[in-house]
């Protein structure tokens, strides 16, 4: 399996069935896509489609898992024994980077006909990444409080994804992770930091 994704035709033939099926799950439920249709779309033949996948859930399923795993790495970043502190702005780059290299996915999964359970299978993936540092660094929190935190700032930082994927992700990774810390570590006062800094203003 892992020589066939490095042949250049094996990953030009995912490319051109990911497009068009994230294109399709744009407009419509997965229960109302036909094979047919994606390949027509797509450029392929069926049978090109069956030596890959066994139909479109196995689709849906091995680019959610490619995904997952990007997403998981950039977050091993966070957890690093012996470091001193957290490094925020460092996993939020790397997963807003994650996030803007999978965005037709991501635009998928925030629409109407999206897969919910991989949003919050996402998540789940942050927040056992959030206890298992957090208890670590903050020791006096406690894990309700914890726990507390990490909805907040996960529902914040869905709503920056949101805004983003609608300004066409123009903004680079590492300046919305920025964005994204100030705002967590001072609410409004962001806004008041910001119209101080000249290097923020715009002509």
């Amino acid at each position: 399996m892992e020589n066939s994704r490095k042949d250049p035709r094996v990953r030009l033939t995912h490319e051109l069935l990911r497009r068009a099926f994230m294109t399709l799950l744009a407009e419509k439920p997965l229960e109302g896509i036909s094979i047919k249709e994606l390949c027509d779309l797509a450029g392929v033949n069926r049978s090109t489609f069956y030596a890959h996948y066994t139909d479109l859930h196995d689709l849906l399923r091995q680019i959610e898992d490619e995904m997952f795993e990007e997403f998981r790495r950039a977050l091993d970043t966070l957890y690093q024994p012996g470091r001193d502190g957290l490094e925020p702005v460092v996993v939020t780059t790397g997963v807003f980077q994650c996030l803007k290299d999978n965005s037709d996915l991501c635009v998928v999964t925030l629409g109407p006909h999206g897969d919910k359970n991989f949003a919050l299978r996402l998540l789940q993936c942050g927040r056992e990444y959030c206890f298992q540092n957090y208890e670590r660094y903050f020791k006096g929190a406690t894990r309700q409080q914890v726990e507390y935190c990490y909805a907040f700032i996960s529902s914040g930082c869905i709503g920056l994804l949101g805004r983003w994927l609608e300004d066409g992700m123009q903004m680079p990774p590492a300046e919305l992770a920025r964005m994204a810390e100030g705002i967590i570590q001072y609410g409004y006062g962001f806004l008041l930091h910001t119209r101080q800094d000249p290097a923020n203003e715009t002509n």
